[in-house]
This record gives structure tokens, sequence and C-alpha cells, in this order.
């Protein structure tokens, strides 16, 4: 206790040599130090968290707010926790947390200078320091744990003293090294042996190590990234000198290093996803929906911003599902068809069937917020007031994010099929289509498509198409009069319930109004594709008949580890299981998603098992260019707005669409419809290549029905 109050008074002396104690008597000061908190509070460091690609090794990007990795001090060189207590605290394994030798030659100094020319710090104070100043919750508590007063000192003493008598020197030394600010973003020794030399900390040479540790006391006075390294350099050699006093080093490795000049590898750690390596700029988008899903994760917090902050500080190591070697693949085939300058958006995402992990995700869009050089907005009501969104962009194009997306055309249609077959249709559910039908929906006077009495009359795209249809061919030739029938059969609201259980979600006003049980039944043209959806939603819901019914949510993450190494958890039905679990459920059964996928065999050129997909369909050539089992649907809005194709096999699901997401009344054309199609083909062969082939299972007959 006396040496714990003389420690602190003395301490306050250093701080104010001319104003001494402040007047307090011993008395006084003995009570004023023991009402001093003697337990230091402290919270984890913020750590950075490392994003990866699906092999666990190829790195995305990095998310902080302070760059650090906990490094133990196993991991960290002799020679650097030399260095930094030969810089900071010669006495550091003399002392017992507050160095009294310190204090009076401090004393002393400041007392000749008139002002504070010496500090008296320990390194152990110094952590205390640190540690307050990281575990603060608000500003004044920043300001209490930093700011120049007698009172912070002593605190720091008391604290100090006690720390150290709980704590080993090696556990401090260790704590404060993965705390320490070194400059450049660089917290903790592990992220400035990464910025300033490209190494561990564990590889650090006496040079490296003496530099960085010259830094701790001015990060800024003493940066060796600046073109004029000569305080840099003098530092270093004060730290060497320093070392070669306290019998660290040899006299001659001392005057040999400080001849040698300070030789950096700068690495700049990247930050969030708009710092993704330029070579690899395509991720961003995938890297953006991840950031997306992982903010809507309650495990991760309370909240949205919570989450975040967890996101930055947690120090999680996550693999992502990204497949580079997929990525690479679908972002050629999507440029090679519409280059990236093009106002209109081509795009592509492939889904994993059967888990819904994300394995690419490409647009020819650069992701960039820099939107200096980008092109004249397509809206003529905009034109002239605000750029474009092309070549640059962050919004997200292809799902993960809040825009509502692009309407998917007769992509809809899988909707219809499913819920009928789900509601005990059979695929022999016949109906004559004529080339424009009258239906039992309305579409009010003056719309487009109404007839007679307001009702809503759709058409076919070809009077090919008029005649008798089952499911095989009405969803082969992408009959409209048939599916509006089929619609009208099941009941419209049946269809929008199997689009929600299939992963879609309502996000404009008109949207979300239509699709509210009150309209729903009214919402005869659902089954054409007039609602908003994304490539990612559709990807998934396509997906689920690839994988015989099971829905799974599309995920981005195929592991999450905390910094001890442990999974993330997250809590489903009262148990504890790691985030990183694929979420998915039997929507419907494998009977109907057999069927389902039957008809969608006739799109593509593969041909039904067990039923008629007519002499021709709409995407005939895309099983010539797979040459695998694989179904799909094409899809075009009305005057061709928009294209889309979604296509799988029974290993991968992928969506692909083309729009112009300034201006949807900007139409894509007919003559650009094959590219998702083309886009979807090429990018399921050569991802498949050299993979064994995996046949879809027929049907039961029991679901076929009579003829």
């Amino acid at each position: 206790m006396r040496s714990g109050l003389i420690a602190g008074v003395v301490v306050a002396a250093v701080t104010y040599p001319l104003a001494a104690v402040g007047g307090l008597g011993v008395k006084a000061g003995a009570d004023f130090y023991d009402s001093l908190p003697s337990q230091l509070e402290t919270v984890p460091p913020a750590q950075t968290s490392y994003v990866y690609a699906a092999d666990g090794k190829t790195l995305i990007t990095l998310f902080y707010e302070e760059h650090r990795k906990y490094a133990p001090i196993a991991d960290i060189s002799e020679t650097i926790q030399r260095a930094i207590v030969a810089s900071e605290d010669g006495r550091f394994y003399q002392h017992n947390g507050v160095d009294a030798k310190g204090i009076a030659r401090a004393f002393v100094a400041n007392h000749t200078a008139g002002e504070v020319s010496q500090g008296a710090s320990t390194l152990t104070m110094q952590y205390v320091r640190m540690a307050l100043r990281d575990g603060a919750q608000t500003p004044s508590e920043v300001m209490a744990a930093t700011e120049q007063t007698s009172l912070r000192k002593i605190r720091e003493a008391r604290l100090a003293i006690k720390l150290e008598q709980q704590m080993s020197k090696t556990d401090i030394l260790e704590r404060y090294l993965n705390v320490a600010y070194f400059g450049h973003r660089a917290y903790g020794i592990f992220a400035a042996s990464q910025i300033f030399f490209s190494k561990l900390p564990k590889d650090l040479t006496l040079a490296e190590a003496a530099t960085l540790a010259g830094l701790v006391k001015a990060p800024s006075a003493y940066d060796p990234a600046g073109t004029d390294r000569t305080a840099a350099t003098q530092r270093r050699n004060y730290v060497i000198d320093r070392m070669k006093e306290l019998g660290y080093i040899t006299a001659e490795a001392a005057e040999q290093t400080k001849q040698e000049p300070i030789k950096l590898k700068i690495t700049d750690p990247p930050n969030d996803c708009t710092s993704v390596s330029q070579g690899h700029n395509s991720w961003g988008f995938f890297c953006d929906m991840f950031k997306n899903w992982w903010i809507s994760q309650p495990a991760f917090g309370a909240n949205p911003g919570e989450r975040e902050d967890n996101l930055r500080r947690g120090g999680y190591k996550i693999v992502t599902s990204l497949d580079p070697n997929v990525q690479d693949i679908a972002m050629g085939h999507v440029t090679k068809r519409q280059p990236i300058g093009s106002s209109y958006a081509l795009g592509e995402v492939v889904v994993q069937p059967g888990t819904g992990l994300v394995k690419a995700m490409a647009v020819n869009r650069n992701y960039s917020l820099d939107q200096a050089g980008n092109g004249t907005h397509t809206d003529p009501t905009k034109a002239g007031k605000i750029k474009g969104n092309y070549p640059n962009t962050v919004n997200p194009l292809l799902g993960g994010g809040n825009l509502p997306g692009y309407q998917a055309g007769s992509t809809f249609k899988i909707f219809t099929m499913v819920a009928a077959l789900d509601a005990g249709l059979k695929m022999n559910t016949w109906f004559y289509a004529p080339h424009r039908y009258r239906s039992i929906y309305f579409a009010g006077w003056g719309e487009r498509g109404s007839c007679g009495g307001g009702h809503w009359c759709p058409s076919n795209a070809s009077g090919a198409m008029t005649g008798k249809h089952a499911m095989w061919s009405g969803f082969g030739k992408s009959v409209n009069t048939y599916f509006v029938q089929l619609e009208q059969k099941v009941g419209a609201d049946k269809a929008v319930r199997m689009a929600e259980r299939l992963g879609l979600h309502w996000r404009t006003d008109i949207d979300k109004l239509q699709a509210s049980p009150a309209k729903s039944k009214t919402w005869g043209s659902f089954t054409l594709g007039v609602a908003d959806t994304t490539p990612l939603e559709m990807a998934n819901a396509y997906a689920t008949m690839a994988a015989e019914g099971k829905y799974c949510e599309a995920l981005p993450v195929i592991g999450i580890t905390n910094p001890d190494g442990s999974p993330a958890m997250m809590t489903v039905k009262g148990q504890q299981v790691p985030v990183a679990t694929p979420r998915c459920r039997q929507e419907v059964t494998k009977a109907v998603a057999r069927a389902a996928t039957d008809a969608m065999r006739c799109v593509t050129g593969y041909g039904a098992a067990k039923g008629s997909c007519g002499n021709w369909s709409t995407a005939p050539g895309v099983y010539g260019v797979v040459k695998r089992p694989v179904a799909g649907k094409t899809g075009t809005t009305d005057d061709t707005r928009a294209a889309w194709f979604v296509g799988f096999t029974k290993e991968l699901a992928a969506a692909s669409f083309m729009a112009d997401p300034d201006n949807p009344f900007h139409v894509t054309g007919d003559w650009n419809s094959w590219k998702p199609v083309e886009t979807v083909s090429y990018t399921l062969r050569d991802s498949l290549e050299g993979k064994p082939v995996k046949q879809f299972t027929p049907p039961p007959d029991s679901i076929i029905g009579s003829k």
C-alpha cells in the first residue's frame, strides 16, 4: 500500500512538477488512492476479419476498424520482444509495474525543464492506458483514459501494480504487443509486420524489429514509409543502441545493423468490398452480397449496426462459397457477350442445388464507387442530371441487396406449374390454348391486354403455339394462354405463395400489394412474370427442382470461425449449430420436383422422359452446348425490356438476365435474348468439365395422369 501511494504521489509530481500534487496531504492522498479502481477491466481488442474464397486460402478482402490480428507470444520473435522493451521500458523485468528509478529520473528532468519533458510510464502502465482506451464506451471514458492529468497517471500506476500481481511479464508483453499502434493502420505487431515488411512477426530481422519498436513512441514522427527516413533511421538506431546497452545484442551486431538502410516491403491491407483487388474486381458483387447477408444474421448482433461492428471487430475467419474458377468462367462468358461499358447489364448467378451455396456472381460492371467517368443516364428524365450506373457501380444488380430487381417474364411459369403439381394436378393436364385467351382476371379499362368488359386477354408470342397442350409442351414452348388457364385452375394465389415458398421476396409497393392475401387471387398476370425479382432468387428457386424439392436459402459461406478457432454458432429450434450450416427444407415432394424438371427438359432440347415436348422449344440448343442432362426456362417481358434464362443440371443452377438497370423502359430487344441463354449454357458446360455426368430421375407414373 505504501509503495503504491508513494508511486502515485510522485507520478503526479512528474506530470505537473510545478504544481506538485495540488496540496494533497498524505492522509488525503492515501484515501484518494484507495478510492481508485484496482482491477483492470479489459475487453478483447478489436481484430480484423479475414474473408476467403471457397478454398480457404484465396483472400477476397478484410473487414476492420483497427487492422489487428492477435499473435500469441510464441509466434512473436524474441528480437521484437527485446526491441520493444529496450525502446519503451528497459527496466520492465525489474519493476513491479511502477519504476521508482524511472520516476525519479523523469522528476528531475521535468523539474529542471519546468514542463513535462520525460514521462515515467512503464510498459505495463502503457498497456493499462491502451486497455482503458480500447474498453471505453463513451467519449468521456476515452478522454479519461488518454488525457494528460495526474489522476490518469495515478490510476494507471495503481492498476499496473495490481496487474503485475496477477499476470506474468510474458503475458503483459504479449498483450502490449497486440494492442500497440505502429502507424499506417497497423494495430498490434502482426499487422505492423505485415504492413511494413510483408512478413510474420516471428520472421522479423533485428533491423526490422528495431524499426517497428521505434514507431510506438510516435508513429507519425518516425514513419519509415515517408520520403525522408532520417528520423525513422535515427529512432531505429537508438533502439538498437538500447538493445546493446541492455545486453540483448553484441556491439558488433549493433554497429553492423545500424549501417543497413531501412528496407520496407509495404502491404496495403484491403478493407471492405470496395478494396477487393483489381485483378479480381468482379468478386466485389459477391462480397457485397456476403456483407448484406452478414448484417441480416441475428447470430452476429441485435441489429444491423451491431452486426457490422462485429464483422469489423470480431476477428473471424470467413470461408465463403465463392468458387474462383466458376466465377472466372461466368465473368468470361458474361463479358464476351456484353462487354463492360454497355448501358445494358448482362449478369449471372450460379448456385449449388441442395445447399444454396452461391458459387459465382458475375455482371458486366466494375465494382467501384468512382462514377466520374460513367456514361449518360439512359432515363431521359435524369440524363444530364446524374450519371448512369455503367461501367462503375456498387449497386447489388444480381441480388442480395435492397434493389427490387427486374421483371423476369416467363421464367415465372415455374411457380404456376409447381403450384399446380403440388395441389394434385397431373402433368397431363390438357388445355386448348388459342392465340388469345379471355381470362377470368381483370386488367382494367384501357390497360395492356384488356379486352371486352375489362377482362385480361393475354396472347401468345407466336401463332405456332395455338393448339392442345399438356405441361411438357406448354412449358417447353412457353405458351402463355396455356399457363393462364392452368393458373385459373389452381388459383393465382397458389402460384404467388409457391414463389414465396421458393424464396422470392416482394420489394416494390405494387408487388407487395398484388401479392397480399386480398389481391393475389386476382393477380392473373403473375404467371407471365410481371413482378420484380433477382437472378440470385431465380437461380435458387430453380435449384430447388434440381435438388428434388429441397429448397435452400442462398448461402455465401461454408465456414465461419471465431479467433479461438471455434465455429460461429446460431440457434435453430433451440439448438446451437454453426452459422454456416445450409438452411434447407423439403418444400415440395420429390415427385413434384421431378415432374417439373421433366417439363423443363423440353425447353433445352434435352427432351422429357415421360411426355411429349412437341416439335420445337424456346431454347433447343442448350443441351447441345452443355452435353449433359439440363433443364431450364427462357423469359422475356413486354417488348423484351428484359431477357432471361434459368438453367440447371443436378450439380449447378444458373440464372442470367439482360436489362437496363437505370431505365426499365430501355428495351433489350429480341435480338439480345440469346445472350442469357448462351451465358448460362457455356457457364454450366465449362464449370462441370471433367466431372461425372449425373442423371435426372424421371417422375413417377402417379403424377403423370391419363392422356
